[in-house]
């Protein structure tokens, strides 16, 4: 349903000149299988070859573009020796240097008595002059085609960079004139080309800048990047707007039961965002919202008492977590509050098997179960409920949208209630999660003491265990997180299963060891151990990032911190603190250490303010990179990079917004040409929303 226009951009590489089947799953490693995905694929700085000497004026180490006469060929004595064939002008002689050169190749190439352009890189060795392996060998009327700015690519093994270059040129050469999709007066005010010629300036630039600065003609393309985002977002949910959704209004029975329950009263925040989930449930639309809190903020008791609204309303709720380790944390912390209140919890995880598995599907279909808490195993096929309601998502960026909606497909007209523990900059959040309402927990709870962070040098490691050792005697208990499991031949990293072997020499069997490759039934085994005191130390990988209480643990130390992003080094912190102890975290990190890692061990030390953390790792990191978009749901632009582009959002989501109130069909000819922006930008499943519609 794409239109016609596009069609020779998503058509595969492999119909580019020289793009066969050899070369093609190279340029699919490298950037895509579209030629689209090559006019995304950005220079990341340039070559002048406009710099044109004589022999005696050229400088070492500068690349040149000389006009030379071949003068005579020396081949190599022996395959240890260079092939060498000398050039000249009136000024001088210049040697151009082959290893394992072919002398009919080069014959051919360089015949002797011709006149050719040479450009590479000048080398003043042993008193001549030399050019190893140029880059160009041109007759003379090819001149102008060398002379020129060229543009420098990433490349991946088995490509060159004019292999790419060239065919970045034929991907951009096949790009088509595109309607305008952006209203005349804003170009004219921001000073943007028109797209087709900001994408031939961008792969066609004059200068270093031109190729890696913020021009003109990279801020055209990205707002048309976060334009086409922020569209899709809005009619996503301008679609869930349309959706049928149902009121549900508890009479506060349940959750006063649990309230009296908790030893402790809601925080300010808490208190607010339940009154925003609150007012959403009641309205007769199907609510979805966003509920963001630091680490320690208590997301999980606004869930519980969102959910207890939904039982209150006569339905059932769920919880779903994106491991079995956070799952059952969450059950253990909820089941005893919803027994306080009489009602019946269960825990359905990917392990469940049998009779006992059964007996939590017969108790969903029956409704005698009123919250389900689970992984994925929620939305298997042979998983019905009675009447689900309310659906909450934990973690959420570690699940797709499509997982959201398979849950959600559970019930009739479910209200939807996701979460996350990692703060999210603003500028992010309108990115991802553009199509939610969003509330925030930015308070912790009475009586939770700050964290002693400390930034130590791997150095000292051995004078750092002894304190350690001082500690766990006095009664304290610690993790111990490395970032591998096993030893790499690639990497210095400390490994989880070495430290220890380390650690158990120095402290015996109280120390436990817990990884990703383990079996979930041994995993669990050793965390219980340790949170029943039985293991004095956990050393860990970052399995016990998210969903890990153990209030008695109050040593948190990170080794080679340096090589953890800022977002992760909060949350592993975030894994103490959580008692009466005073709780300390120790950074260790390994030399050298980097201007930015310096800066990210920096802002760990100075606050525990994960939304300030967060606005910091995107400013030294830059939107590509935060939180790890990968693996983390989150938006990867090709065009845009947050930091630099943070203030075209803004004006972005207010278009969009506009845009659809103006024309919510796109039937206009400016909303037509929108849609071809939206395909362009792979935004296919934003245009069928108009269809369902």
């Amino acid at each position: 349903m794409r239109p016609q226009v596009l069609f020779p951009l998503f058509a595969p590489v492999t119909s580019l000149p020289g793009i066969g089947p050899r070369l093609a799953p190279l340029y699919q490693r490298l950037v895509g299988d579209k030629v689209l995905d090559l006019l995304w694929h950005l220079p990341t700085g340039v070559i002048d070859r406009r710099f044109a000497p004589k022999v005696a004026d050229a400088p070492h180490g500068k690349i040149a573009t000389l006009t030379l006469r071949v003068d005579a060929h020396f081949p190599s004595s022996s395959p240890k020796r260079p092939y060498r064939v000398r050039l000249g002008d009136e000024t001088g002689f210049l040697h151009l240097v082959f290893f394992h050169g072919r002398e009919d190749w080069l014959r051919k190439q360089l015949p002797e008595g011709e006149i050719r352009v040479v450009s590479g890189q000048v080398e003043h060795f042993n008193n001549e002059i030399q050019i190893s392996h140029p880059d160009h060998i041109v007759p003379l009327d090819q001149i102008a085609q060398v002379m020129a700015v060229e543009p420098v690519y990433g490349l991946t093994a088995g490509l060159t960079g004019r292999a790419v270059a060239k065919t970045v040129a034929a991907a951009v050469a096949k790009a088509p004139d595109l309607p305008e999709w952006q209203e005349p007066h804003w170009l004219a005010r921001q000073n943007w080309p028109d797209w087709r010629t900001s994408l031939n300036q961008l792969h066609h630039p004059e200068d270093e800048r031109a190729a890696t600065g913020d021009t003109p003609a990279r801020r055209r393309l990205a707002f048309d990047e976060l334009l086409a985002n922020q569209l899709a977002l809005a009619m996503v949910r301008a679609q869930m707007r349309k959706l049928k959704g149902r009121a549900l209004a508890g009479d506060g029975s349940l959750r006063a039961k649990v309230m009296a329950a908790l030893p402790y009263t809601l925080t300010g925040a808490q208190s607010r965002s339940l009154a925003e989930i609150d007012a959403d449930m009641a309205q007769p639309l199907r609510m979805l919202r966003l509920l963001q809190g630091d680490v320690g903020s208590g997301k999980t008791v606004v869930a519980l008492l969102a959910m207890l609204t939904a039982v209150e309303a006569g339905a059932q709720a769920a919880m779903m977590a994106p491991t079995e380790i956070l799952a059952r944390q969450h059950y253990a912390g909820i089941a005893p509050l919803a027994e306080a209140a009489g009602l019946k919890v269960a825990l359905l995880t990917g392990r469940d098997k049998g009779k006992a598995r059964q007996a939590v599907l017969d108790g969903l279909a029956s409704g005698e179960i009123h919250i389900l808490l689970g992984t994925h195993a929620l939305f298997q096929e042979d998983v019905a409920f009675k009447d689900l309601a309310l659906a909450v998502i934990d973690e959420q960026h570690r699940f797709g949208v499509h997982q959201r909606l398979e849950l959600a497909a559970k019930g009739l007209a479910v209200d939807m209630l996701v979460m996350t523990a990692t703060p999210i900059p603003r500028t992010l959040l309108l990115t991802a999660y553009g199509d939610m309402d969003a509330s925030r927990l930015d308070e912790k709870p009475p009586g939770r003491k700050p964290i002693d962070t400390r930034v130590v040098p791997l150095a000292r490691l051995d004078e750092m265990v002894a304190g350690i050792g001082r500690a766990i005697a006095s009664g304290a208990r610690a993790y111990w997180v490395c970032p591998l499991v096993e030893e790499s031949e690639t990497s210095d990293l400390a490994a989880a299963e070495e430290r220890h072997r380390h650690l158990s020499q120095v402290f015996g069997d109280r120390v436990g060891l817990v990884h990703g490759k383990m079996k979930p039934t041994l995993k669990d085994k050793v965390m219980a151990e340790f949170a029943a005191g039985h293991l004095d130390i956990l050393v860990a990988t970052t399995v016990i990032e998210v969903g890990v209480d153990v209030p008695d643990a109050n040593i948190m130390v990170i080794e080679h911190a340096e090589r953890f992003g800022l977002a992760q080094l909060h949350q592993l912190r975030g894994r103490v603190g959580r008692g009466t102890k005073d709780s300390r975290c120790l950074l260790l990190y390994g030399h050298p250490l980097g201007e930015v890692a310096k800066a990210r061990l920096e802002i760990m030390r100075a606050t525990e303010d994960g939304f300030r953390i967060a606005e910091e790792d995107l400013r030294l990191r830059g939107g590509g990179e935060m939180l790890g978009t990968r693996q983390s749901g989150l938006p990867e632009f090709r065009l845009a990079d947050l930091a630099i582009h943070g203030d075209l959002l803004a004006a972005a989501r207010d278009d969009a917004r506009l845009i659809l109130e103006r024309d919510p069909e796109l039937s206009s000819p400016r909303g037509e040409a929108l849609r071809v922006l939206l395909y362009l930008f792979e935004r296919d499943a934003a245009v069928r929303t108009l269809r369902s519609g």
